[in-house]
């Protein structure tokens, strides 16, 4: 039997990064806030992400901000002016936690654990007098007259205002189940299309079948229906056929949406970015003046790491026990082409298991980009990775995610003053 509950000014659903923000602001601009957490604890993604690290935010300029997101830029321009990323790290630094700025302009705590950011949003919370309330599973999001109705599993409680903060559907086990586009749906809303973005990919790639290596500035191009797309330098991983890593994750979203639209695409992997073909054969010049019973092998050991020497080599057609200076200068040709381009067929990608963020969502035509509300069902409000935005990897995501909940705490705060 529900029993119902006092009238709130919000409810909160979701308990992660964009809810946690969006409860306490509202809170401290006087709003009686309850927050609803279906999982046993808050900021359970926030506890795993950047590897256990969080890469908080990232303090690019805007406009170098805003070209990381790969779709809402225009849409959350708002929000970041807002809550930018430096009032996120004014914000956790009053909190306790101390920041480091690393590599990229990435934000991350000074301690490198990831709970000190989840435990001090909580905190922030719970001041501002929100009233958190864990393994709350919420089933249903109606409207009873001129308020919302929000059941759970024990009881229905009455709000008047209602934030959809439940995240994608990337990382279940935290909680992420996607349980905000349902609810978003049937109050209405178009929800864009669901893809697993920030994901490995997998490549047709029997040369690479026992390769397992971290490969440093190299080159990674996208290309769809033979036309480049997209290229990054930087790291990656090879695990056999799984390719993984900061510069694979950046090309991921371009990629996801190219398979799924049945769309052939490859990728081409320079292992030598900084070079050009004449300087890669007068380095195989002069490494054969240097040592004259040099094999192909030898070469190539001293050119990429061991784990590549097989597949670099298969791939250009030459043996690896040849004697490099009885190639000719056709086959001199074809081993700086193969460093500088590998093709690999795209062929599959990562689940929503293992990716960062999810792509698609609430559709931005339906949401005001000003305060988060629901142009279809005045009183709701939707953040964070439930909207149909998303970006790069780099703390870009989650920046968005504070910046969309506390705008949309800031205004519910200025209507409760109302």
């Amino acid at each position: 039997m529900l029993i119902m509950s006092s009238v709130y000014d919000v409810i909160v659903v979701g308990g992660g990064a964009s809810g946690l923000v969006a409860a306490a602001t509202a809170a401290k601009g006087g709003c009686s806030v309850l927050l609803a957490e279906k999982m046993e604890k808050c900021g359970r993604k926030i506890r795993i992400t950047g590897k256990g690290r969080c890469n908080i935010t990232n303090m690019s300029a805007p406009d170098v901000f805003l070209a990381k997101v790969r779709s809402g830029a225009d849409f959350v321009r708002f929000s970041l002016e807002a809550l930018s990323p430096f009032d996120v790290r004014d914000m956790l630094e009053a909190a306790g936690v101390r920041t480091v700025e690393e590599r990229g302009r990435r934000l991350f705590p000074a301690s490198g654990k990831a709970f000190d950011v989840a435990d001090a949003l909580v905190d922030m919370a719970y001041e501002s007098g929100v009233q958190v309330e864990c393994h709350c599973q919420v089933t249903a999001i109606t409207r009873d007259g001129n308020i919302w109705r929000v059941d759970m599993e024990r009881r229905s409680v009455m709000a008047r205002n209602v934030v959809i903060a439940t995240g994608g559907v990337s990382y279940r086990a935290t909680g992420s189940t996607g349980d905000g586009y349902l609810f978003a749906h049937r109050l209405g809303h178009t929800i864009v299309p669901l893809r697993p973005s920030l994901v490995s990919l997998k490549v047709d790639a029997p040369i690479f079948a026992r390769v397992h290596e971290n490969l440093r500035n190299v080159a990674l191009t996208l290309v769809v229906e033979h036309r480049e797309v997209a290229c990054q330098m930087g790291e990656m991983t090879v695990n056999g056929d799984v390719l993984e890593g900061a510069i694979v994750l950046r090309l991921s979203r371009d990629a996801v949406d190219a398979l799924t639209d049945k769309k052939r695409a490859e990728l081409r992997l320079s292992l030598k970015p900084a070079l050009t073909q004449a300087k890669l054969v007068a380095r195989i010049v002069r490494e054969v003046e240097t040592d004259g019973s040099l094999t192909v092998e030898g070469l190539l050991r001293r050119m990429v790491p061991r784990s590549l020497v097989r597949p670099v080599a298969v791939a250009s057609g030459v043996a690896t026990a040849s004697r490099v200076k009885t190639l000719s200068q056709h086959e001199r040709v074809r081993i700086a082409d193969t460093l500088l381009c590998m093709v690999l067929p795209l062929v599959d990608y990562g689940g929503f298991a293992e990716a960062v963020t999810t792509a698609g969502g609430v559709s931005l035509d339906e949401v005001d980009p000003l305060s988060m509300q629901s142009l279809k069902a005045p009183g709701i409000y939707f953040t964070g990775e439930t909207l149909d935005i998303d970006a790069d990897t780099g703390g870009y995501n989650l920046q968005l995610a504070f910046s969309t909940g506390y705008l949309c705490g800031k205004h519910i705060a200025s209507q409760c003053k109302e």
